[in-house]
């Protein structure tokens, strides 16, 4: 097992317990005690990990951001004349015909609900919810990947799913964010579900991340892409528009929907 995937899977035990000893590590991946204490040292770099006597233990901003993430029922309510916008700005991208792959979560359900209308679709998608919105496109042919429920957000998440991906070929792929920050690019707050977006993105051939303004200048669990895999980000004028520009000098097309004028006459 290579470095990556060995701290990919101390990640996933960290999420589990929220903590992990060296000792346990040492014989679950029959490693020395020296490398172990070096993937420990690079998930402390990370900021994912607090190094302690004989282990280490999630960090509480991590712990505080996993118990902080709403259920998908809940936040497509948060924000939703902007990620309604924003879903609208990003179905106007989608011909007819085409090949589309939407991942799971309130953003991507709101885009489509705009969907409905376009001729002859082929839908791709990993979200419950967004393949229940899109079949209100009779005319459009729905594929959910197969994998097992995250109940949380209604996205289905593991092996099976990465690999009927990388069966699929699209015009598009739409996915949403945990958080977009400088650093780190866009990022995930599940380990399983930022799998399945790398895998969707190397299905797509123009890559559209959405994106309300409360995920700017934030950073999740893990990272699942850079600035240099993405093609568009759709976002609304309640963003800092100095950092949009930031974005846009690594070769990003912004697309900024109005949502201000909007939310003052619902005021």
């Amino acid at each position: 097992m290579i470095a990556v995937q060995r701290r990919n899977k101390i990640k996933e035990m960290l999420l589990q317990e929220h903590s992990v000893k060296v000792a346990d590590l040492v014989k679950e991946f029959r490693v020395s005690e020296e490398t172990i204490r070096r993937d420990l040292q690079q998930l402390e770099k990370e900021g994912m990990v607090q190094k302690n006597y004989g282990g280490a233990i999630l960090t509480d901003d991590y712990q505080q951001s996993l118990a902080s993430v709403l259920p998908v029922q809940q936040r497509k309510f948060q924000y939703y004349e902007e990620k309604e916008a924003i879903g609208k700005l990003a179905a106007s991208l989608v011909g007819e015909g085409q090949i589309v792959v939407l991942d799971s979560g309130s953003t991507t359900w709101c885009m489509a609900r705009h969907l409905k209308e376009i001729p002859n679709l082929v839908l791709v998608t990993n979200g419950m919810n967004v393949a229940e919105e899109c079949s209100q496109n009779e005319a459009a042919s729905i594929f959910v990947l197969g994998g097992k429920l995250v109940t949380k957000s209604m996205s289905l998440v593991g092996p099976q799913a990465v690999g009927e991906l990388n069966t699929y070929s699209a015009h598009s792929t739409f996915l949403g964010t945990s958080g977009i920050a400088l650093g780190k690019g866009f990022t995930s707050s599940d380990l399983y579900e930022a799998e399945v977006k790398r895998a969707m993105i190397k299905a797509g051939s123009r890559i559209v991340i959405l994106a309300d303004h409360s995920k700017f200048e934030r950073q999740a669990l893990v990272s699942f892409a850079g600035f240099q895999d993405v093609d568009v980000l759709i976002t609304s004028d309640l963003t800092d528009p100095g950092l949009l520009r930031e974005i846009e000098a690594f070769g990003v097309q912004v697309m900024v929907c109005p949502v201000k004028g909007k939310l003052k006459e619902s005021l």
